[in-house]
C-alpha cells in the first residue's frame, strides 16, 4: 500500500475485507474517503479486476456498502468493489448557498466544475477517473481491468465516465440513472452552477448526448423501477433509450415493476449487474 493512505476501519465480510480508506486528493484539495471491498482471492495471492461503484445524492462510500448486499456474490466470483464518496467534503468546501440537499456536498454530479467558487474542489470526474483507479491499483492487489456502475447520479456518473473514457472501462451499468441531466430539475440546477450557463457545455455531461458520438459502443445494462418517484421528473430512461436506438448502441433498459429508489430495489438485482461486470472483467 502506499504511505499516502489510511486505512480507517477493517471488517471481515464472505472470506474477504471491506476497508474504509482516507487519503489527501489533489484533484478535489481536500481528505476523500473510500471504501474497498477485496474478495477472498487476494488473500491466496491472486490480483482481481475492480468494480467501481458511485452513488447518488446525500449518500457516502458507506451507503452501498452497508444496503446493498454485494460481497456475497463478489466474493464468490472475485470482483473487488471501490464505493468513493460522491463530492468533496469539509469546511473549506462550498456547498449549497441554501443549504439544500441536491447541491454541493454530497451532489457533486461527478463533473469537473469550471464555475466559481466550486471549481476548485468539484472535480469529481477527474477523481474517479484518473486520481482514484490510480492510488487503488497502486495501493492494493488488484489488476487493471474496471468496469463502472452506479445509482441515480451515480448512475449518470457511470454512464458518462464510460462513454467519455473509451477503453477505460470494460462494462457499464446503472440502476435509476440520471440519463439527461441537461434537462432536468436536478442537472440543470447543479450543471448552471459547476458549469455555468452554456447549456452547450453541460452536454458534454449528459449522456444522451455522449451517446450519439460515442467511440465505444460498450453494451449498458439499466433496472429502473416504474414506482420510483423521481421516475417522471428528474430520470426519464426513455430518452436513453432513443438516443440509444438511434446511435445504434447497444442497451439494456429493465423497467422493474413495483419498485422504487430504494436500496431494496439495488439489492434485489445487484446479482445481475455483478455478473453483468463479471462477463467481461474476466473473460
Amino acid at each position: 500500500m502506499t504511505d499516502s493512505l489510511t486505512i480507517l476501519s477493517e471488517t471481515r465480510v464472505f472470506g474477504g475485507w471491506l476497508k474504509r480508506v482516507r487519503h489527501q486528493s489533489a484533484a478535489v484539495d481536500c481528505a476523500m474517503t473510500f471504501a474497498i471491498f477485496l474478495p477472498p482471492q487476494v488473500e491466496a495471492g491472486a490480483s482481481v479486476p475492480v468494480l467501481y461503484w458511485l452513488s447518488g445524492l446525500t449518500c457516502t462510500d458507506e451507503n452501498f456498502t452497508q444496503k446493498a448486499g454485494a460481497f456475497r456474490v463478489a466474493a464468490e466470483l472475485g470482483l473487488a468493489i471501490v464505493a468513493p464518496d460522491t463530492s468533496p467534503r469539509g469546511d473549506g468546501v462550498p456547498g449549497d448557498p441554501d443549504g439544500a440537499w441536491d447541491f454541493g456536498q454530497g451532489a457533486g454530479f461527478y463533473v469537473d466544475a469550471t464555475e466559481e467558487p466550486w471549481a476548485r474542489n468539484y472535480r469529481m470526474h477527474d477523481y474517479v477517473t484518473r486520481e482514484l483507479p490510480a492510488l487503488v491499483e497502486a495501493g492494493f492487489p488488484v489488476t487493471g481491468s474496471r468496469s463502472i456502475a452506479g445509482h441515480s447520479m451515480g448512475g449518470h456518473g457511470a454512464l458518462v465516465c464510460a462513454l467519455k473514457h473509451p477503453g477505460f472501462f470494460k462494462a457499464v451499468s446503472a440502476f435509476s440513472p440520471i440519463v439527461n441531466p441537461a434537462a432536468v430539475p436536478w442537472g440543470e440546477k447543479a450543471f448552471g452552477r459547476y458549469l455555468g450557463s452554456d447549456r452547450e457545455r453541460w452536454l458534454e455531461w449528459d449522456a444522451c448526448a455522449l451517446i450519439a458520438t460515442a467511440a465505444e459502443r460498450l453494451p449498458i445494462l439499466i433496472d429502473q423501477g416504474d414506482r420510483d418517484g423521481f421516475l417522471e421528473t428528474q430520470l426519464k430512461p426513455q430518452a436513453l433509450a432513443a438516443a440509444a436506438e438511434l446511435a445504434g448502441h447497444p442497451l439494456t433498459l429493465r423497467i422493474q415493476p413495483g419498485y422504487d429508489h430504494s436500496y431494496f430495489f439495488i439489492s434485489t438485482f445487484i446479482e445481475d449487474h455483478l455478473r453483468h461486470h463479471a462477463a467481461a472483467l474476466l473473460a
